[in-house]
C-alpha cells in the first residue's frame, strides 16, 4: 500500500480521473518526447463518453498544444479491458508516423497504471492493507490508526498534511465568498454563501446541519467550476470530508495536530478501499468516490471525538456501507447534478455515522472490509452506463425542471 499522498493530491477540477490524470499522462508523454511536432490521443470507454463536460480535452490539449499539432479521437463505446478511462498517446513524425505509442489508464483519485502496473510516485511503504489486521495492530499496542500512519510515512508526512490542510481551508472559503453560476449548459446557480447565511438564522442543531451543507457545497463548487481544491480521495468527492473537519474545527476549536492526525486516519481509510477496491467512478460507481469519501470523514470525525480504534472502524463501516450500489451519473457528463449535492448530503451522514458509532461499544456484525469487498463486486455488476458513462440513471434523458 502506497503513501497518503497519492490520496490527497492538490490539482484542478473539475475531475481528478477524467481531468488531473489525463493531463498528468500528457506531461509524461511529452516529457519522454519534447521534440515531437504532432500527436494522436485516443480516449476511450468512460474518458471519452464524459470527457468533454469534464474538460479532459482541454487538460491534454493544455499540454501538448505547447509542442505541437494535436489530434483527440473520441471511443466511448469501446472499453479497453484493464479499466474504463483507457488512453492511447501517440507521437508521430512529419510524415503522420508512429514513432511511439503509449496505453495508459487514469485510474481515479489523479493517478495513472499502466496494465497491472501502478505508475505511483512512490513505492510501497504499508506492510498491512486490511483494515481487520490494522485494527487488530492497534489493539495490540495500544495505539491508534493515525500511530500507524506516522510509523509507515516519512517525517515530512505531517508537513504535507498541513499543506493539504491549508489547501482544503482556502478551497472553503473561496466557495463561500463565490456567487454566480458555474460553467456549463446546466447554468447551475452555486449555493454555498447562500446555505452559510441562512444557517445563521437558525438555533442549533440546524444551525450545525446548514453550515455543513455549505462547507460541502463551497469545496465542491470550487471543483466544478475548475478551481483549486484537494483530492479526498477525488475531485468529484472533495467536499465531504474538508466540510467535516472545518466545521468541526470551527466549533469544537480543535488544535492543527488534532485535525492532522484525523487526516491522517481518513487517508488511510481512502488507501485500504484504493488498494483493494477502487476510488474510481468509471470502475465502481460513486460509491467509491463519495461513499469512500463518507467513510473518510466518518472515521475522522470518530476519532476527534476520542473514538476507539474499533468504534472508528465501525464508523468507518457505516459511512460506506450507506452507499453501496450508488450510481455514477453525471448530468450532461459535468461533475455537478447530482455530485454537488451528494457531498453536502455525504459530509451530514459522516457526521450521523460518527454519532451512532459513538454511541455504541465498536462491536458489529459486518467488518470495513467486508463493506470493501461488497463494492468492489457491487460495482463490477454495475452495467457500465451507470459508471461515469452519462447514459443511464439521472443522466438519461435529463430535462430541466
Amino acid at each position: 500500500m502506497y503513501s497518503i499522498k497519492e490520496i490527497y493530491k492538490i490539482g484542478n477540477g473539475p475531475s481528478s480521473s477524467h481531468t488531473m490524470g489525463p493531463q498528468k499522462a500528457a506531461e509524461l508523454f511529452l516529457k519522454k518526447h519534447p521534440d515531437c511536432k504532432s500527436f494522436h490521443v485516443t480516449l476511450f470507454g468512460s474518458l471519452a463518453a464524459t470527457g468533454k463536460g469534464h474538460m479532459t480535452d482541454v487538460a491534454i490539449l493544455n499540454v501538448l498544444q505547447t509542442a505541437g499539432e494535436v489530434e483527440i479521437e473520441w471511443q466511448p463505446k469501446i472499453f479497453l479491458p484493464f479499466h474504463p478511462n483507457g488512453m492511447v498517446f501517440k507521437a508521430l513524425d512529419s510524415h503522420k508516423n508512429i514513432i511511439d505509442k503509449w496505453t495508459v489508464y487514469s485510474i481515479g483519485g489523479g493517478a495513472l497504471a499502466e496494465e497491472n502496473k501502478p505508475m505511483e510516485s512512490s513505492n510501497p511503504i504499508y506492510n498491512m492493507h486490511h483494515m481487520n489486521e490494522i485494527l487488530n495492530w492497534c489493539e495490540i499496542n495500544g495505539k491508534n490508526y493515525w500511530e500507524y500512519v506516522k510509523d509507515c510515512e516519512e517525517s515530512d508526512i505531517w508537513d504535507y498534511l498541513s499543506e493539504i490542510w491549508k489547501a482544503m481551508r482556502e478551497s472553503i472559503k473561496r466557495g463561500l465568498d463565490e456567487e454566480g453560476v458555474l460553467p456549463g449548459p446546466l447554468h447551475l446557480r452555486r449555493k454555498a454563501s447562500t446555505y452559510f447565511i441562512r444557517a445563521s438564522g437558525y438555533k442549533q442543531p440546524l444551525q450545525s446541519r446548514g453550515l455543513v451543507f455549505a462547507y460541502a457545497l463551497a469545496a465542491s463548487e470550487e471543483n466544478a467550476s475548475g478551481g483549486k481544491i484537494v483530492t479526498a480521495p477525488t475531485c468529484g468527492s472533495c467536499g465531504v470530508l474538508p466540510a467535516v473537519l472545518y466545521h468541526l474545527q470551527e466549533s469544537r476549536s480543535f488544535s492543527d495536530i488534532r485535525i492532522f492526525r484525523a487526516l491522517a486516519t481518513a487517508g488511510l481509510i481512502g488507501n485500504i478501499v484504493k488498494t483493494n477496491a477502487s476510488i474510481s467512478g468509471a470502475e465502481v460507481g460513486c460509491q467509491g468516490e463519495v461513499g469512500v469519501a463518507c467513510a473518510m470523514a466518518s472515521a475522522a470525525a470518530n476519532q476527534l471525538f476520542g473514538g476507539s480504534p474499533a468504534q472508528i472502524e465501525y464508523a468507518a463501516e457505516m459511512g460506506l456501507e450507506h452507499h453501496l450500489g450508488m450510481t455514477c451519473d453525471p448530468v450532461c457528463g459535468m461533475v455537478q447534478i447530482p455530485c454537488i449535492e451528494r457531498n453536502a448530503y455525504a459530509a451530514a451522514r459522516a457526521l450521523d455515522a460518527n454519532i451512532y458509532a459513538s454511541f455504541s461499544d465498536g462491536i458489529h456484525r459486518v467488518s470495513f472490509d467486508k463493506v470493501v469487498d461488497v463494492m468492489k463486486q457491487t460495482g463490477h455488476d454495475l452495467p457500465s452506463l451507470y459508471k461515469e458513462t452519462g447514459e443511464g440513471g439521472l443522466a438519461k434523458d435529463y430535462q430541466q425542471m
